[in-house]
């Protein structure tokens, strides 16, 4: 394993003869250089090689658009899409000559890669913070809490985020040596497509993951910001302290990570990229922004991301 490292330094990635070498390949990307050769055969002499590349179609790669065939062998796959996933084989053929007779043999071995498409995974926030209040009946939570929501999607709406899924619950407290409070329990998602997010999109030429990602944490820091001057606010500029008000340090925030239609994770297939979003094998779909690639029953998909089994 020491040995790959530096050879990813240099984006080549060498066959096996015994067993197929996974390789991972952002969606828009060019593929690194799959070589057609183990690495102790590459670092010996080889006489008239010949190589056979066949995509995952079963088609020839000799003169395919998509296709750079350097002609010792490696082939980089151009601007990679979901479709183009699959097992690329290459034939390696060359020539051994016995010292002694001259006499000439062919051999040939086979090299087998599983180049999968994937993407970064989207990322959204789910965000919890306590409010303290008079009383669980008072209608001013609701409107308290309709306010709230409010102000946190004016504070980043700039970045195409919005608020989602929020909701709170009125629950009453009773702490040790102190009477009983009153705390409404606030939850609610920072997500990164509000209206207009493809617009924002379109002006990134390839992958929007990247895009996307750095918009929800800017919006996810501006709001913790927003917490943080509640506690200020309350220190330092009330004369009487709000009925309503932020209870102190309440504020936590954990990660969510979502997939577009058609990718999953799996951290057991795919040890190597369990972050990322891969693209769904034949036989299996995923029709929604959900991490996993559900298993078709009934007539298997042929094609790689697929969205539905039909």
């Amino acid at each position: 394993e020491q040995h790959s490292i530096d050879l990813v330094e240099k984006n080549y990635v060498y066959g096996d003869t015994n067993h197929e070498v996974n390789v991972y390949v952002k969606v828009f990307t060019n593929s690194p250089f799959l070589v057609c050769m183990d690495l102790p055969r590459s670092r010996e002499e080889v006489i008239d090689p010949k190589y056979l590349w066949i995509g995952p179609d079963g088609k020839n790669l000799e003169g395919q658009m998509y296709a750079n065939l350097t002609e010792t062998g490696k082939l980089m796959v151009i601007g990679f899409k979901e479709s183009m996933s699959g097992a690329y084989t290459c034939t390696l053929s060359h020539k051994i000559i016995e010292t002694m007779t001259q006499e000439e043999r062919e051999m040939f071995e086979a090299y087998k890669f599983m180049v999968y498409a994937y993407r970064e995974a989207d990322h959204a926030y789910r965000v919890f913070v306590r409010f303290t209040t008079r009383g669980c009946e008072l209608a001013a939570n609701g409107q308290f809490f309709e306010e709230l929501k409010k102000i946190l999607n004016n504070i980043i709406s700039d970045l195409t985020c919005h608020i989602t899924e929020s909701s709170y619950k009125c629950h009453s407290i009773k702490r040790p040596k102190q009477g009983l409070l009153h705390e409404l329990f606030i939850s609610f998602q920072v997500n990164p497509f509000a209206p207009g997010w493809e617009e924002v999109c379109l002006q990134v030429p390839y992958d929007c993951e990247d895009a996307t990602n750095m918009r929800v944490q800017e919006a996810r820091d501006r709001i913790g910001e927003f917490f943080k001057k509640q506690t200020y606010a309350l220190k330092h500029e009330f004369q009487t302290v709000p009925t309503i008000h932020y209870v102190d340090n309440s504020f936590s925030v954990t990660h969510i990570d979502s997939c577009r239609p058609g990718f999953g994770k799996n951290d057991i297939t795919h040890k190597n990229c369990a972050s990322c979003c891969v693209v769904c094998e034949p036989g299996t779909y995923s029709p929604n922004n959900e991490v996993t690639c559900q298993i078709c029953t009934g007539p298997r998909v042929k094609k790689y991301g697929a969205r539905s089994c039909s």
